[in-house]
């Protein structure tokens, strides 16, 4: 039976969330469709009725995007679903095919042993943006698969939330097949934090711990890792080629303001594949189970939220010149900095303690037998890597400058010049105009949510961490916590 020893935060608490995931749940799809209603390429970023909330109406919103007679063609189309899961498809014939490094991962609970994982999201992507290099090289930015994605986004947001609601309801239902007379022989577990029996709460934090399904073809797959290093974070790239595109089709050249921000981007996914082995010691793949949260985040919610910056340059291309790029790139590359010094000097204090780097450092040995690090980096602040981890988000959002726009049509431009004089615009190729005025800053609002979704998830992860290790140390934990005082940012959190 499950051991309540293992349990990552308490239960009380856990419990007290329930209310909290209806809404997350159910609202996270729509927060995703109202970003790609509020700000997009036909009306502005935000639509001119979200700058006059008092005079706001539906019938407003909905003008402003064309959306006068609406049907389910604007949202669905089974041609883009059978597209999107083709591409899936395609991710696990390359998951199959391509050479893969086969690691162990930690050591289940009820079992004593560690499973098996298989990856070879890295190379897959290779392959991927390999193709796609071709298909550009020959047709530019007309490429099918960037006109497709352009010209398809919210039936492909719709497919996409489809799918991840249909994966996670499987998952859900078949977590109780799971043999919970421990040890079992197919090594499956379920999750101690997603056995509340609250049917809402288990279906969005997930039960099964390490799901696995075995499909003609292709074998047996480990669901949640391959979720959480391919589909997704390919997808990002690929939405942010698209949108890089479709820039060049509006006005017949490519931004360096875009190109920073997926290459940065880029960096960020392909050297998160490059090490993809990492991540079987993260509690997403240690503690949570797979549910909607998993699911949803890895399938939708990385891809076509933390593509907005790109989407935005797409329809208001900025300048940065060199003297702002290379500021820029000194935050990412600090925020680089910070993260892989602080974990490279955890792993070798526990893999390599008599090393000449580390040796010296002082430590707070725990009743456990272990130790805990109080000096270099994390005697600074106890997850001095998030912070570092948060400097890497800004780079994807400064590119964007004091964003905001209003899409002028090309006949109404000129007539609406002078009330807008001096205003930074862009003109496409179609002559419709891109002018910032009245609506310059509140954009923001759309290409900097990822920073401050990114800075809330962190915090709530550290309390998540936090909680875990309070179980876990007992006093040494509270004892460590005088002697590291900060969580995150030292001297401010």
């Amino acid at each position: 039976m499950p051991d309540d020893r293992v349990v990552s935060c308490d239960r009380t608490g856990e419990i007290l969330r329930i209310p909290f995931n209806v809404p997350i749940t159910f609202g996270l799809p729509v927060l995703l469709y109202a970003f790609a209603s509020a700000c997009n390429d036909v009306a502005g970023c935000p639509v001119p009725t979200l700058l006059q909330p008092r005079d706001f109406t539906w019938e407003k919103l909905k003008a402003d995007n064309n959306l006068q007679n609406t049907s389910l063609s604007n949202f669905l189309s089974w041609k883009v679903t059978l597209v999107t899961v083709a591409y899936y498809v395609f991710g696990l014939f390359l998951w199959k095919i391509l050479p893969a490094k086969e690691v162990h991962g930690t050591k289940l609970v009820h079992h004593d042993r560690p499973l098996q994982y298989r990856f070879n999201a890295f190379s897959a992507s290779v392959v991927t943006l390999s193709i796609c290099a071709a298909g550009t090289f020959l047709q530019g930015a007309e490429f099918p698969v960037w006109t497709f994605i352009t010209d398809n986004y919210v039936q492909l947001l719709t497919a996409n939330i489809l799918l991840s609601y249909a994966l996670s309801t499987f998952l859900y239902l078949n977590s109780f097949t799971v043999d919970t007379e421990y040890p079992n022989r197919d090594l499956r577990e379920l999750a101690a934090g997603g056995m509340t029996g609250n049917l809402i709460y288990d279906f969005y934090i997930g039960r099964e711990l390490n799901p696995r399904a075995t499909l003609p073809l292709f074998g047996e797959i480990d669901i949640k890792t391959w979720c959480e290093v391919w589909p997704g974070l390919t997808g990002w790239i690929l939405l942010d080629l698209a949108f890089i595109a479709q820039q060049y089709r509006n006005y017949g050249y490519i931004s360096d303001s875009i190109v920073f921000t997926t290459a940065v981007q880029a960096y960020y996914v392909l050297s998160s594949q490059f090490n993809e082995s990492s991540i079987l010691t993260m509690m997403d793949i240690t503690t949570d189970g797979m549910g909607f949260m998993l699911t949803f985040g890895d399938l939708v919610w990385v891809p076509f939220l933390y593509s907005t910056q790109a989407r935005y340059l797409a329809a208001f291309p900025v300048h940065l010149g060199a003297p702002r790029i290379l500021a820029i790139a000194a935050v990412f590359v600090c925020g680089i900095y910070i993260f892989k010094a602080a974990n490279n000097q955890k792993h070798l204090f526990r893999t390599q303690p008599s090393h000449p780097a580390v040796r010296d450092l002082s430590s707070i040995t725990t009743q456990r037998g272990t130790r805990l690090l109080t000096a270099g980096w994390w005697g600074l602040s106890r997850h001095i890597n998030y912070f570092g981890d948060w400097l890497q988000a800004w780079p994807f959002s400064l590119p964007t400058g004091v964003a905001g726009y209003t899409m002028l049509p090309a006949g109404a431009a000129l007539a609406s010049a002078g009330d807008l004089a001096g205003s930074p615009s862009r003109t496409m190729l179609d002559g419709r105009v891109a002018i910032q005025g009245p609506a310059a800053g509140w954009g923001m609002i759309f290409t900097y949510f990822y920073v401050l979704y990114f800075g809330v998830l962190l915090v709530h992860r550290e309390r998540r961490d936090d909680a875990m290790c309070a179980k876990k140390y007992g006093e040494d934990w509270q004892t460590y916590k005088r002697t590291v005082r900060w969580r995150i940012l030292p001297g401010i959190y």
